[in-house]
């Protein structure tokens, strides 16, 4: 389906040049001088490449459907993560490399959304904040208490995020999966 490019929105999938991308951010611009155009930061979902370009207002661009499926993580074995179809019980799986950043955050019964165009697997939708346990960081020493004072620590995935002080092995922590920060404690 054809749209006006001053018709895109952030996060919206769109054929690009040939390419698969998701947009990332938009900006109108009308200079003072000369026609206005829209600047776009675009993400590749093939490749993971990140590029901004800038493209007159009166081209049109075509945008993507993209399918998804509810599923749930069972395990992983060797560059392969295993989902099953909560809908059909299929199990699906997906290499590593197609999921990118999101293998910092799955873990067993985590329940996301996969994508795909025309049937290919472009990638995992995540929960936006998910509850994991810190497997392992530094006890809290006390009378260090500088504002935003933070520490290391490793949750169930093995992904290292940092958190205040006052979180101890073993606790519940939220963290949200757009930037892999920490969020509060469950």
């Amino acid at each position: 389906m054809d749209i006006n490019i001053n018709d895109i929105k952030n996060g919206m999938t769109i054929i690009m040049d040939g390419n698969l991308c998701n947009i990332v951010e938009f900006q109108h611009v009308k200079p003072g001088k000369g026609p206005a155009f829209v600047r776009i930061k675009l993400k590749n979902l093939r490749t993971g490449s990140v590029v901004e370009n800038t493209y007159n207002t009166n081209i049109k661009v075509t945008k993507a459907h993209i399918d998804k499926v509810h599923a749930q993580y069972l395990y992983s074995s060797g560059d392969n993560y295993v989902f099953m179809n909560n809908t059909s019980y299929e199990q699906i799986e997906i290499n590593s490399s197609v999921l990118g950043d999101a293998v910092n955050f799955i873990k067993e019964g985590l329940e996301i959304d996969i994508d795909s165009y025309e049937g290919e697997i472009i990638g995992i939708t995540l929960p936006e904040k998910v509850e994991y346990e810190v497997i392992e960081t530094e006890p809290a020493v006390k009378g260090n208490t500088a504002t935003n004072a933070s520490k290391d620590a490793k949750i169930e995935t093995g992904y290292i995020v940092k958190v205040p002080l006052f979180i101890n092995q073993g606790e519940k922590i939220i963290i949200s999966t757009k930037d892999g920060k920490y969020s509060s404690r469950a």
